[in-house]
């Protein structure tokens, strides 16, 4: 195979990562799949001599190096990173604690960030790779109630992934945002979202209905997660890749919302917002003919 990779997939134990490592495989390409449980990565996608299972707490640097250390010893390079894993912290902003807020900006974050800075290291000496970045339609706008954690955590991971875009370029290294709308995924499951606990009487009126409506949502959304993870092999094989991929008619809406919505904010105040630069000062041979 002329175009095989070495793909770097995080969160691959289960749900949506588990679909990409499983569609990399069957292209023919290599695969690092990590998870903090190995056993449960192994059970997942089985045996191949192109998978290496490895322990990953993407929260941990000291397992993101080790992980990185592990794929190159095996497979000489890294072509592809996946940075996939994440978990959702629900609720109210006034009800989720200080401690939940900083775990959701921990994993989906930081998380990312420790991984991507080891293996940086692999592709800069390589002069060549792709990072992927799963975000959300949260990524780009969030008017859901219970999301501001969450949306916190993509908006900043988007402007990190667009800041890093432009550094790493000289290297030949691309990256590319993804933004998937619903899918059916482990997100909203037991295991990866956790609410937050009632603490607040004003807001007992709407917090049945939405908890309600959250977990209702799991296992019933239109995105299929197989045919996202056909779509990461077709951009990851372009050239150049895109720097954003919107997956899912749902996403498409949101961003074109959003557009509307930039579209409608510039114009309610485009004279005032032009007028804030300083006043011209007037030429010192204008003031001298005046003088």
């Amino acid at each position: 195979m002329n175009n095989k990779k070495i793909w770097f997939i995080t969160g691959a134990g289960r749900g949506m990562g588990a679909d990409f490592a499983k569609a990399a495989l069957s292209a023919g390409h290599s695969v690092v799949a990590s998870g903090r449980d190995i056993d449960r990565v192994s059970k997942a996608l089985g045996q191949s001599n192109d998978l290496l299972p490895v322990k990953l707490d993407i929260t941990s640097r000291a397992d993101a190096e080790a992980a990185v250390r592990a794929a190159v010893d095996r497979f000489g390079r890294i072509d592809v990173l996946v940075n996939n894993a994440a978990d959702f912290q629900a609720g109210f902003f006034e009800e989720i604690s200080p401690e939940q807020f900083h775990a959701q900006i921990e994993v989906n974050l930081l998380g990312a960030l420790n991984v991507t800075r080891a293996v940086l290291a692999v592709m800069r000496r390589q002069r060549a790779g792709h990072i992927i970045t799963i975000s959300s339609t949260a990524g780009l706008a969030s008017a859901a109630e219970f999301t501001s954690a969450y949306a916190a955590s993509k908006f900043a991971l988007e402007g990190w992934m667009d800041a890093l875009r432009v550094e790493v370029a000289p290297f030949g290294i691309h990256t590319t945002i993804v933004n998937p709308g619903f899918f059916r995924t482990e997100l909203l499951s037991e295991q990866s979202t956790r609410y937050a606990e009632p603490s607040i009487a004003d807001y007992d009126a709407r917090r049945a209905p939405l908890l309600a409506a959250w977990k209702a949502t799991h296992g019933q959304q239109a995105g299929d997660p197989a045919k996202l993870a056909q779509a990461l092999l077709t951009i990851a094989s372009q050239q150049p890749p895109p720097r954003r991929f919107l997956a899912g008619a749902d996403a498409i809406s949101t961003a074109e919302q959003k557009i509307a919505d930039l579209q409608a904010d510039i114009e309610s105040n485009r004279q005032l917002s032009t007028s804030l630069a300083f006043d011209a000062q007037p030429r010192a041979t204008d003031a001298m003919l005046k003088g």
